[in-house]
């Protein structure tokens, strides 16, 4: 379903099931996976990659030179730059740093992400944080700039240490049970 109002360009690929709300604009080369959603007002550059079952919420920016996994959510005004050194007068495709958000990664509403920086496996982006280095999987972070503060399961509750064996940190989740292995170096970055 593509809305009246929004703009699909010639070139943009989207996969069966995948919905486009008012006013989102795709642009050529982008492709979307099957059954994701497109709010309304979203912006997607030339040449994005947004997997299967990803939910964009309103007002969102995606440029040029970000790659998304399938199951991702990124929340309202959410934008990713893609040139750590912009100039109004000097463009270049050279000049764009790639960005990936990898599968099951949620980005909190009004969050930045800074060109070149990767979002982990499951990994969650509290509201309005600036995201400025890379993001392990199932962390927890939030803040300008973005930390971490904890770590997260793949349905989203927030993880408690369990044990720790040798140089590796298990988490058990109290929801579904599921047990999660952080290596102890990135446990160590918490800031709890």
């Amino acid at each position: 379903m593509i809305h009246s109002t929004a703009i699909v360009e010639e070139g943009a690929q989207l996969g069966e099931g995948t919905r486009i709300w008012h006013f989102a604009h795709v642009r050529k080369g982008a492709k979307i996976g099957k059954n994701g959603n497109i709010g309304k007002d979203v912006y997607i550059d030339t040449n994005v990659i947004i997997g299967d079952n990803c939910k964009i919420q309103n007002f969102a920016s995606l440029y040029h030179g970000l790659t998304m996994g399938n199951d991702v959510f990124v929340g309202p005004h959410v934008c990713f730059t893609n040139d750590l050194y912009p100039r109004a007068a000097i463009w270049s495709d050279e000049r764009v740093a790639k960005t990936i958000v990898k599968d099951g990664a949620s980005i909190g509403a009004n969050s930045t992400i800074v060109a070149g920086t990767t979002i982990g496996v499951s990994a969650m982006v509290g509201a309005g944080s600036v995201v400025t280095r890379d993001v392990p999987d199932h962390a927890l972070v939030f803040g300008n700039p973005a930390r971490i503060h904890g770590f997260v399961c793949d349905c989203g509750m927030k993880l408690e240490k369990k044990e720790k064996k040798k140089n590796l940190v298990i988490f058990r989740c109290s929801e579904c049970g599921k047990e999660t292995i952080i290596q102890e170096t990135i446990f160590k970055e918490c800031e709890l």
